[in-house]
């Protein structure tokens, strides 16, 4: 069970956001991420629990932060409900998308396990519910994937594969790079693996094989 800490950054003047510690797993039905965040100074900012099916598909997000609560799934697409810090009122939302996105990067792995691709595949569009921080406002966004490299290092634990996504939000043309390993996100834009306790999860290319 992978177990760290990433730190968190503005993606453009680099200013430090905060760590996420966080944890996750494969299990019998799919991958299940769960973290808390805090910013610089420690203070709790919110968490994130996300489990995905076998398929990659969310069967369950929960989100908190700035005392707004979204719950969804892949539901018609997907489904959410976002609840206000006073708890009194719940928005639903639906959308035709593929899965959810965010500022943890649960959502990279998750995304890099609904896809599956391959150094030979082509580049792959998926559309993504996002929610941004603060006030986990939900927004629709329609990325290409492609998986540019996948390259095995050698460990004290053995073998250590990362992947290379390079990532194009298609509305604003802008291209970003991704490494992975498993299940967890080595350096992404904004993040950076700061502590791991254990080795990552191996995920097959295979849909339905963890």
């Amino acid at each position: 069970m992978p177990r760290g800490r990433y730190s968190l950054h503005d993606l453009h003047d680099h200013t430090p956001l905060g760590e996420e510690h966080f944890h996750c797993a494969p299990g019998p039905s799919g991958w299940r991420y769960v973290s808390q965040t805090t910013d610089p100074s420690g203070a709790h900012l919110g968490s994130v629990d996300l489990a995905v099916d076998e398929l990659g598909r969310p069967i369950r997000l929960e989100l908190h932060a700035g005392g707004w609560q979204i719950r969804g799934a892949a539901i018609d697409g997907v489904t959410w409900v976002r609840t206000d810090p006073a708890g009194t009122d719940a928005t639903e939302g639906n959308v035709r998308a593929h899965a959810f996105s965010g500022t943890s990067p649960a959502f990279l792995v998750a995304t890099a396990r609904l896809l599956r691709l391959t150094p030979a595949s082509p580049a792959t569009r998926v559309r993504l519910v996002t929610f941004t921080d603060p006030v986990l406002a939900p927004r629709t966004v329609d990325q290409a994937w492609s998986l540019l490299d996948s390259e095995a290092h050698a460990t004290d634990n053995g073998p250590l594969t990362v992947d290379e996504y390079q990532v194009d939000a298609l509305d604003t043309g802008e291209r970003h790079t991704v490494h992975i390993s498993g299940d967890v996100v080595l350096a992404a834009p904004g993040i950076e693996l700061e502590h791991l306790e254990s080795p990552p999860s191996a995920m097959s290319r295979r849909a339905g094989e963890g």
